[in-house]
């Protein structure tokens, strides 16, 4: 059954009736409601369609936490062959949050790394709801410098409202285990291209999106902060979090103006839930012609383009 947000409504009405005509239909049944079922349906794409071409930040952070949003796992299903999954940062725990391993992406061996959401109750209690504690960001630094040794690209899929931030994790050294993962990010010299699938939430995000490329589905969100963590912060109530994200530019319209990422990938109509099939294909897509970018470039090319990259976000900002 799908889940309608807020801002859909209107066209939660007309599928709802659409849906109760269907019900009522069988082949016999006659020329008018037929055609009314074809109206209805016309006047849903075309609502559905009105609703999309203006949807506000906050209505896109909406989108992006939308709970039948395809998570990491369906693009690891989807994109990913031959995926073994990788364990454990060698020095402390497994985090279910952060998985990651070794694949074929389109026939080519690569190292994926990501945060999991998970599906429903018991998968969400599993992966943390994608909150990686920093053994997380310890096996992704492990599953790096493994990547970098064997020359192998990295593929992130993050998709995360931040690190956890619980008592345990800033105990174990939270900050700093984000801080080397994002310091290993930047010194590889193999392409790492990542993707925001959903939210992109303060380090927890950056530790493992400091990529060659970076690139953001249409209606994903990409943040220092959680629109109601900065609503907390700048007026002390976080019911203000629509004001927040409104004015926070954590669009990835407005984060491509400003250089800060690469690349845009466009979202079925009505967003990646709609047609997660569509959605993980135009991903796929994306990743491959990021990653042929940088077909002729050797090690020592790949970090300094990277480095040119990030240095050019100061500069043009």
């Amino acid at each position: 059954m799908r889940t309608y947000l807020d801002f859909e409504k209107p066209v939660a009405a007309l599928e709802g009736r659409i849906a109760e005509l269907r019900a009522l239909s069988d082949d016999e049944s006659s020329d008018a409601i037929k055609e009314e079922i074809k109206r209805l349906e016309a006047k849903s794409q075309e609502t559905l369609k009105s609703l999309y071409e203006k949807v506000t930040p906050w209505q896109r952070t909406q989108i992006a936490r939308h709970p039948q949003r395809p998570h990491m796992k369906a693009y690891l299903e989807g994109l990913i062959k031959e995926f073994t999954p990788l364990s454990g940062d060698r020095g402390f725990a497994e985090d279910h949050a952060l998985v990651g391993g070794l694949g074929r992406f389109r026939g080519e061996p690569v190292v994926v790394i990501g945060q999991e959401k998970g599906s429903d109750t018991e998968s969400r209690l599993h992966h943390n709801f994608g909150m990686a504690r920093p053994e997380g960001y310890r096996k992704a630094v492990r599953l790096m410098e493994m990547a970098d040794r064997f020359a192998l690209p990295v593929i992130s899929l993050i998709d995360t409202a931040g690190a956890y931030p619980g008592v345990g994790a800033e105990e174990r050294g939270q900050a700093e285990a984000i801080a080397r993962s994002t310091d290993c990010c930047l010194a590889l010299g193999v392409p790492n291209i990542a993707v925001v699938i959903g939210e992109g939430g303060s380090g927890g995000a950056v530790a493992i999106a400091t990529a060659s490329k970076v690139l953001m589905m249409e209606h994903a969100i990409y943040t220092v902060a959680s629109p109601e963590a900065s609503a907390s912060i700048l007026w002390r109530d976080s019911t203000q979090a629509e004001q927040a994200a409104n004015n926070m530019k954590i669009t990835a319209q407005d984060l491509l103006g400003f250089g800060i990422i690469d690349g845009i990938v466009e979202e079925p109509l009505g967003g990646a839930h709609r047609d997660p099939d569509a959605a993980i294909d135009a991903v796929g897509g994306a990743i491959e012609d990021a990653l042929s970018s940088f077909k002729t470039f050797d090690a020592v090319a790949v970090k300094q383009a990277r480095r040119e990259k990030y240095l050019e976000i100061g500069r043009s900002l």
